[in-house]
């Protein structure tokens, strides 16, 4: 299959809230490399049609939920403007495909992280740190994707609402102990549905960005992280199936982050 026309076929269902057949099922040799492609094309058509990338989502970083997608690895996408989303208003689920909600922790960069960083680098690079939701979607019926798919599907990113965000000052609080070790509760209309640990993404939300900085070392079509972007880690609990009508809450212990809040429309 031809990069580009996927792209354009990716592109039109994200456009048009519709779903298209895997791309693996059509090509059995459609793999990561191809797949890597297909994002930055699509990056560029996304930007020559006005949006704006403004960071990126890391997805399947959460263990416990590999055997569930079939899907054994992490991978990351893009997080555009027009994908942003308050957390201060209703969110609606309008043209989103089989729409799930994961809680997650959040990190705006003030400098470009490096690869051979460890952790406590990374939390110098960082600028703030928030709790969100991300809204995941699949293009592909039935959310039966391949890793490839998953990563050429936009990365499975439907919206990004960003909680408060905290200011991250070198040496100050507890920000490295905190990120590795805080629970968190999942709720639906009140009703708890599941709990999640920091430990969930790859050990932490810094060893996921760490992971991600790793990935875009070795690529050779998507740009590395900059000063600016956004990255937000993955999913601390499963990812819940979501209709409008829901407001979906968390609770969260051993982090100084707020608990935030959506209803869905």
């Amino acid at each position: 299959m031809d990069i580009d026309d996927i792209a354009e076929e990716v592109l039109a269902a994200l456009r048009g809230g519709r779903q298209i057949a895997p791309l693996s099922t059509r090509d059995p040799a459609f793999d990561l490399a191809a797949a890597y492609q297909v994002t930055a094309a699509v990056r560029r058509r996304r930007e020559a049609g006005g949006e704006r990338p403004v960071g990126r989502k890391i997805g399947f970083t959460n263990r416990t939920i590999w055997a569930q997608y079939g899907v054994y690895a992490p991978m990351w996408g893009y997080v555009y403007d027009r994908t942003l989303a308050p957390l201060d208003a209703p969110f609606s689920l309008t043209g989103l495909c089989e729409p799930r909600i994961e809680p997650e922790i959040v990190f705006g960069l003030a400098s470009a992280p490096a690869p051979d960083m460890d952790e406590a680098a990374l939390l110098g690079c960082v600028d703030w740190v928030a709790h969100g939701f991300e809204i995941v979607q699949s293009i592909f019926p039935g959310w039966r994707i391949s890793g490839a798919d998953a990563v050429a599907g936009a990365g499975m990113h439907g919206a990004l609402l960003i909680g408060q965000r905290h200011t991250v000052r070198a040496g100050a609080g507890d920000w490295p102990r905190a990120l590795s070790g805080f629970g968190i509760d999942l709720k639906r209309n009140d009703a708890v549905v599941d709990h999640g640990q920091a430990s969930n993404v790859l050990g932490g939300p810094l060893s996921a960005l760490r992971h991600l900085v790793g990935v875009l070392a070795d690529d050779l079509v998507n740009q590395p992280l900059a000063a600016g972007e956004i990255v937000t880690t993955g999913t601390l609990t499963r990812a819940f199936p979501i209709v409008p009508g829901e407001t979906w809450t968390t609770a969260l212990t051993g982090v100084a982050l707020e608990p935030i809040s959506v209803t869905l429309i």
